[in-house]
């Protein structure tokens, strides 16, 4: 294949295709019409590389042509392709237009892509603006997709990887600019990175994550089952927001991982992965689910039919172990791992909570507690721990891993290296002491410590003259603010309510 655009090239131009609605459109909203023409632009550029190679050689037999593609990975119905949109750059109907033809595409691939469009329109007033107004940026957006180094084929591209990693980095782009947003839809690559080693995939394993987002986690997990030669793997996941679950979907196709099911639906009220009326199991679960979550859902599961709350109800206003209760009842019985991200607050909280962080540990599923950094995740600067399960571990301990102070500080953002990735997932496989940042520590101490998990309870990190635990106060401080937050914007709602 021809070298003639490469990574950065294509990931300068879609940015600068994101000025079309910048300052006019919100980018939580606007990253669904580029993302979506992103999709459009490459299954065009597909077909009609296919389209071109046949005509090479059967000619002007277009019926044989015809009965070929109908084979292809997607077909493309006439009238559906990003050059015959570009042609009708000008129309005055052209939001209609662009609308008409995802629907056209996607009526001929229901198999693949049935409601990846039915959540976002190009001829929305709301979003877009008034036709005139929305004809002007619709047309823009056309042009600078059209851009000569956004050639798409694959008999052009020296990498097909670059598609996906380009939707990947569109998606970092917007997170980066959503605020509290972005938690809705993107988890930092290098930290799902990290949880893909961690859980470590293995060919043939079932892979699912219940809060998947756009889809980033569950492709890091297939592509550490690539690496070791495989591509033997089953993907799924389900998403709560409709136009976050077709960017999953689109980001599956752009990574070659065609299998996946995902599914669109709430999670903790209606789970939708099952076998014969019951939770499918699964080898591997991972999630970053929502932080403290608010009426996720309690008064609906007091009769939960797939008992996933045997050990207790979480509180209304804080959802974290209603998902972790959820993603331990999907794990199968014997070998299989989880790997969930949580607020600190989960680590040490009382009432229900501690009640059934307790059951978990005294059940023998948890495996490890390792600490992250400070301002890792997009839409938050608060520290933020990853919680490892096991099913038929037969160990009596627990691993505390701090990891806070591996990283690189960014001006916005801090960063996992791969240094700090190496370091985090060989302290964790070798499961030794290791002074001011791992120990392994038994479950009788956790118990007295009434199941506090509290990293520096158990992982001394004080420097030579310190005389406090200032990383546990920092902690416990941070989450107190935090439900002090949640508790003064309730009771502001509650005053609403009543007229004050």
């Amino acid at each position: 294949m021809t070298n003639l655009i490469d990574q950065a090239e294509v990931n300068a131009i879609l940015w600068r295709a994101c000025d079309t609605f910048r300052g006019t459109v919100d980018p939580s909203e606007y990253k669904n019409y580029l993302l979506t023409m992103l999709f459009v632009k490459y299954v065009s550029d597909v077909w009609q590389d296919h389209y071109d190679e046949l005509r090479g050689q059967y000619g002007d037999d277009e019926e044989r042509i015809r009965r070929r593609l109908e084979r292809d990975r997607f077909l493309m119905p006439p009238g559906t392709l990003f050059l015959d949109l570009y042609r009708q750059r000008n129309a005055d109907n052209l939001g209609e237009i662009i609308d008409q033809a995802l629907l056209a595409i996607e009526d001929a691939n229901k198999a693949k892509l049935a409601g990846v469009f039915r959540n976002i329109s190009f001829n929305s007033e709301a979003a877009l603006g008034q036709t005139k107004e929305r004809n002007v940026r619709l047309r823009h957006l056309l042009e600078d997709f059209n851009h000569p180094k956004l050639d798409l084929r694959p008999s052009r591209v020296h990498n097909l990887d670059i598609i996906g990693n380009a939707y990947e980095y569109l998606i970092s782009r917007f997170a980066a600019g959503a605020g509290k947003k972005a938690g809705e839809f993107y988890t930092p690559p290098e930290v799902s990175e990290l949880m893909a080693r961690l859980a470590d995939p293995q060919p043939g394993e079932r892979i699912y994550d219940p809060t998947c987002g756009s889809g980033s986690l569950l492709i890091k997990c297939a592509q550490h089952v690539q690496r070791a030669g495989s591509r033997n793997y089953a993907i799924y996941g389900q998403e709560q927001n409709g136009s976050t679950y077709a960017l999953a979907r689109m980001n599956m196709f752009l990574h070659n991982v065609d299998d996946a099911r995902i599914e669109w639906g709430d999670t903790i009220r209606n789970p939708l992965h099952l076998e014969n009326d019951r939770l499918m199991k699964f080898e591997v679960v991972v999630a970053n689910p929502p932080f403290s979550l608010d009426k996720w859902g309690a008064d609906d599961v007091g009769n939960d039919r797939h008992r996933r709350f045997t050990r207790g109800i979480p509180p209304k206003g804080k959802g974290d172990y209603a998902f972790i209760s959820h993603m331990v009842a999907s794990l199968t019985e014997v070998g299989s791992r989880m790997v969930v991200v949580v607020p600190h607050g989960v680590l040490f909280r009382g009432g229900a909570e501690g009640k059934i962080r307790q059951g978990l540990i005294e059940a023998g599923l948890l495996d490890a507690v390792i600490g992250l950094p400070t301002n890792l995740f997009f839409g938050t600067g608060i520290p933020a721990a990853l919680l490892v399960f096991r099913r038929g571990r037969e160990r009596g301990d627990v691993l505390f891993i701090d990891a806070s102070r591996d990283f690189a500080a960014g001006k916005n953002q801090n960063t996992l290296r791969e240094a700090d990735l190496r370091r985090i997932v060989e302290t964790y496989r070798a499961r030794q002491d290791v002074e001011k940042h791992a120990r392994t520590v038994p479950v009788s101490e956790v118990a007295a410590n009434d199941y506090n998990l509290n990293i520096p309870r158990y992982v001394d990190t004080k420097e030579a003259g310190d005389e406090i635990e200032v990383a546990a106060l920092q902690v416990e401080i941070e989450g107190l603010e935090q439900e002090w937050a949640q508790a003064r914007a309730k009771m502001q709602g509650y005053l609403r309510e009543l007229g004050f």
